[in-house]
Parts: C-alpha cells; sequence; structure tokens
C-alpha cells in the first residue's frame, strides 16, 4: 500500500500529527538549548573560579558578573545559530538587544543568589560559592529558555 493508495486522514488523525510534530520540535530546541547552556556553563563557573583564584579574589560578585557577560556571548552565538536559528522573526539587533535584555536579567539572578549566600547568609567558601552559583545559573537557565521562546526568538518554527 502506497501513500496514494492510503485512506484520507481525520482530523483526529491531523491533530495527532501536529501534536508530534510540535513535541517533536519542543524536545529539538529543549536538548540543543542544553548542549548550549552546558558550554555556557562551563565557561560561567570555570572563569568565575579562575578569576576568584586570581585578580578579583576579594569580589566574588564582580567575578561572577564578568564570567557571566562572558557566558552569555557565548550562549548568544550558540544559541542563535545553531538552537533557535529557525524562529529568527527579526532583526538581528532586536534580537541582541531582548537576548541581553533576558541575560541581564538571568545574571541578576544568579549573582543575586551568590550575593545572598556569600554575603546574607555568610558562607564564604569557595564550595559554597559554587554551590550558590549553580543553583542561581540553574533558576537562570529556567527563566531563559521561556524568555527566548517566547520573547527574543518569538516566531513559530519554519
Amino acid at each position: 500500500m502506497t501513500a496514494q493508495d492510503a485512506p484520507p486522514r481525520g482530523l483526529v488523525g491531523r491533530v495527532l500529527d501536529a501534536g508530534r510534530g510540535a513535541v517533536s520540535a519542543l524536545y529539538r530546541e529543549v536538548i540543543k538549548f542544553g548542549v548550549i547552556g552546558a558550554l555556557a556553563f562551563v565557561v560561567d563557573l570555570g572563569l568565575a573560579n579562575i578569576l576568584w583564584h586570581t585578580v578579583l579574589e576579594d569580589k566574588v560578585t564582580t567575578a561572577k558578573l564578568i564570567s557571566g557577560a562572558v557566558a552569555t556571548l557565548v550562549a548568544w552565538v550558540g544559541n542563535r545559530q545553531w538552537t533557535f536559528r529557525h524562529r529568527r522573526s527579526r532583526p538581528v539587533h532586536h534580537e541582541v538587544g531582548l537576548f541581553f535584555g533576558v541575560n541581564l536579567v538571568a545574571l541578576g539572578i544568579s549573582a543575586l543568589t551568590l550575593a545572598a549566600s556569600h554575603y546574607g547568609l555568610g558562607y564564604t567558601s569557595r564550595l559554597a560559592d559554587n554551590v550558590s552559583t549553580v543553583v542561581g545559573i540553574g533558576l537562570g537557565t529556567l527563566f531563559r529558555f521561556w524568555a527566548y521562546r517566547r520573547f527574543v526568538f518569538a516566531r513559530e518554527p519554519l
């Protein structure tokens, strides 16, 4: 039996096919977002630790803001060129502004988590700084994925 011999699909079949396609597209975006996020995470945490152990030993929040900014650049390139390339709907300068605005909020979430732990709760060991940074990055990542899909790369997949 060929595709031409198959009976026409009903409304339920078309709806199920559309649902499967949407779930598949979301799954692919989540996987790609995770890969880019993992790379940016390594850059963020690695650079923060380098700065904490060298030139910014006494300025943990400043080091975190610098490492977060560098990681954001990595994430911008990866997400624009790979994860959400099929969702481009605006001129690049609009996407850049939205992307960095979203990441500024996410970086603020991460920096506030670190500052609350380090300065507010008094957990000042490098282990505590790293744990609070990981928690902050995780919270910021949830916000970023939602905001990227909703605002930055908002066009429906092609």
